[in-house]
């Protein structure tokens, strides 16, 4: 499992298959994937299935981080950009589970990987998506720096682009 970044609470790294319980617990609450589009894994092997399935290191070089407590080594949640090739576009995307929410890790965790996007992959732009009900993540979006951008359809929902660019970023 390689480690990509570290901030004051958090350790960021690539996922494992050691995630796989994780990431089905993590889905099969309602309460966290109501605003994203997924819907939850029918069981462990289907979420073990995605993480074996998951290429975006080895295509893109990055992409979602698994969120690690740097004290003692609870899986929190997921953190990171995904290029889309279709839309030559990257995004910041972060979840957590439900616990884990209102601690400022959304928050901690995604301004480490914008700079990380920016500094180490020389990004110029960064987007996040959200449902425009999605008042927290919009929020975290807003805290890191992000601007309205435009409205988009979210899987049939009204949806919200913001973005930042690569001046517009505080470290």
């Amino acid at each position: 499992m390689k480690q990509i970044l570290e901030t004051d609470r958090l350790l960021l790294r690539e996922f494992s298959i050691e995630d796989s319980e994780n990431f089905y617990q993590l889905n099969l609450n309602p309460n966290v994937v109501k605003y994203t589009g997924d819907k939850a894994f029918e069981n462990i092997t289907e979420a073990k299935n995605f993480l074996v399935d998951y290429k975006d290191y080895e295509i893109n070089g990055f992409g979602r981080w698994a969120v690690i407590d740097k004290f003692n080594g609870e899986f929190l949640g997921w953190c990171g950009l995904k290029y889309a090739k279709e839309i030559d576009e990257t995004d910041i995307g972060f979840r957590f589970f439900e616990k884990n929410w209102n601690k400022g890790f959304a928050t901690e965790s995604a301004k480490a990987c914008l700079k990380y996007g920016f500094e180490k992959l020389n990004l110029k732009i960064i987007v996040g998506r959200a449902m425009a009900e999605n008042i927290a993540s919009i929020k975290v979006l807003e805290k890191l720096g992000l601007h309205y951008e435009r409205e988009f359809d979210f899987d049939e929902h009204k949806g919200l682009i913001y973005k930042i660019e690569n001046n517009q970023a505080s470290t």
